[in-house]
């Protein structure tokens, strides 16, 4: 693909390093789940992790590669022979698969980070971009701050990679430091200067840090681009990573302005948003563009009339083309297992008899105290059960005494891989006595970082979303947990932060995790 071409290819990072925002670590089966929908919404490359950073990485990158079909999966390696094999070994069983292999370029970092000469950096650049061609065909390099490096000096980093076989060149603005006049202008003077600059794709793979990140990567591909690394809802280090929903219905709604195309299919986003959002536990702001609760919503009594007579005088894309649709109530307490499977099905999940029965027995139990049941509830459900599939520690039963007169106690019962245990704990306030009898029956103490509620849907009987987030030497989980009951739901949510901080204690990562 030339740099003349009008197709982008969407590149998606969020397992590796949208997994890198504090408090975003994924198991196994929810990176599974997650590569399964990218790959289902179009997404031509799925980079699945960093193999050699820790034995989960590797056996995550490894399960992708084996699911998928249609995608590239990539691999992240440094410059070492080491990260690379670890790298080919991982994504051996992929149908396509890419090694994306990276080196600091900038003076910055060249000095500092890797106390290395630039001679010394060019040689790594041409030594691991061919040793990686050897193990697979399709090999991407990055210069790590590329938008903080010498022009001279990153051309011939380049033509370097793209004589060493290279096939896709990622220009990072690492640090969110660039403007888009000027990343538009790096990435064309590139494209110029660089003789062999016709022999691969241009990638870029913008941060958030001052708000630029989109913009950034739109102007970079209006210069020449034709790759854009992105992630689902902006998730990634620090302020984030260009979100992907936002690169791809800008191009879809501005094509007068930017002519391109990507194969999204855009009617996935919506359901992406969500998934990623309940794996992490990372709260989308209401009003993120695209898929925040407040994207298509309008309050101002003049914008409700406009959209009364004609819906473009407000919104510039409809909500069903991020396949949002109107909740409405369409299943209840009287409602067959069989109108259960189709609406589950129609929401996009694909479940085993036993969880769809399990799933089933949970619905019967909300309609029983919830009148008025939306799909929203149901998303909830199902990604609450999915969630909690495989965690060592589960909430069996919870009863709280609370009031305006204390103390407040909370008698909690938790099984802990296959045996049941119950303790009583006091505490200021019922959620405040909930958690504390979690530590005590768990014998852990991390450090509440952030508690947060918010209801599913409308009324007094909605189910209520907990966020919370823990700390513990130095590791940051979050957990997400639903329920009518805040309380219970509260639980829930601690809980599943317990079983990451299980996980994370399991993994050890190298200092230095790319672009």
């Amino acid at each position: 693909m030339s740099s003349q071409s009008n197709r982008v290819v969407i590149f998606d990072t969020t397992l590796r390093d949208g997994e890198q925002s504090p408090g975003a670590s994924m198991n196994l089966e929810e990176k599974c789940r997650i590569a399964a929908l990218l790959e289902e919404m179009g997404v031509d490359v799925i980079e699945a992790g960093f193999p050699i950073a820790s034995n989960g990485d590797f056996e995550a990158v490894n399960a992708v590669a084996k699911q998928s079909r249609e995608a590239i999966v990539a691999g992240l390696a440094r410059a070492t022979k080491a990260d690379i094999d670890r790298a080919a070994e991982a994504l051996a069983p992929a149908a396509r698969k890419r090694i994306h292999t990276f080196i600091s370029t900038s003076p910055l970092h060249m000095k500092y980070k890797l106390q290395m000469e630039p001679e010394a950096v060019l040689q790594a650049v041409k030594d691991s971009v061919a040793y990686a061609r050897s193990k697979v065909d399709d090999v991407e390099w990055s210069a790590e701050d590329g938008s903080r490096t010498e022009h001279d000096f990153l051309c011939r980093c380049v033509e370097a990679a793209i004589a060493a076989g290279a096939t896709t060149i990622n220009i990072p603005d690492t640090v969110g430091y660039a403007v888009p006049d000027e990343y538009a202008a790096l990435i064309a003077m590139l494209i110029e200067r660089v003789p062999n600059a016709d022999k691969a794709i241009f990638s870029v793979h913008c941060h958030n840090d001052l708000g630029l990140a989109v913009a950034n990567s739109l102007a970079a591909v209006n210069a020449g681009a034709r790759q854009v690394e992105c992630t689902i809802n902006g998730l990634g280090e620090r302020a984030g990573n260009a979100a992907m929903e936002e690169i791809v219905m800008a191009l879809r709604t501005r094509p007068d302005r930017m002519p391109y195309e990507t194969g999204i299919d855009t009617t996935y986003i919506t359901r992406a948003s969500k998934l990623v959002s309940t794996v992490t536990g990372f709260v989308v702001q209401p009003n993120k563009a695209i898929v925040g609760k407040n994207a298509f919503a309008h309050e101002s009594g003049i914008h409700q009339d406009g959209m009364l007579k004609n819906a473009q005088t407000y919104e510039i894309m409809t909500p069903e083309s991020v396949g949002l649709n109107k909740s409405t109530l369409v299943l209840g307490k009287h409602s067959g297992r069989h109108a259960f499977r189709d609406k589950v099905k129609a929401l996009g999940y694909d479940l085993g008899d036993n969880r769809l029965n399990d799933a089933f027995k949970r619905f019967k139990d909300l309609a029983d105290v919830k009148k008025e049941v939306f799909d929203e509830d149901i998303v909830a459900l199902i990604d609450d059960q999915l969630i909690r599939a495989r965690d060592r520690i589960k909430v069996v039963d919870l009863a709280v005494v609370c009031g305006t007169k204390g103390p407040q106690t909370a008698t909690l019962t938790l099984e802990i891989d296959g045996d049941s245990k119950t303790t009583t704990a006091e505490g200021d306030g019922p959620v405040d006595a909930t958690f504390k009898a979690i530590k005590q029956l768990c014998g852990a103490t991390p450090r509440l970082q952030l508690y947060q509620v918010h209801a599913v849907t409308q009324g007094t009987d909605a189910q209520a979303e907990v966020t919370v987030r823990l700390e513990e030497n130095g590791k940051t989980v979050n957990g997400q947990g639903a329920d009518t009951d805040t309380l219970v739901a509260s639980a829930k949510a601690y809980v599943t932060a317990l079983n990451k901080l299980l996980v994370k204690r399991e993994k050890t990562a190298p200092g230095d995790m790319g672009a």
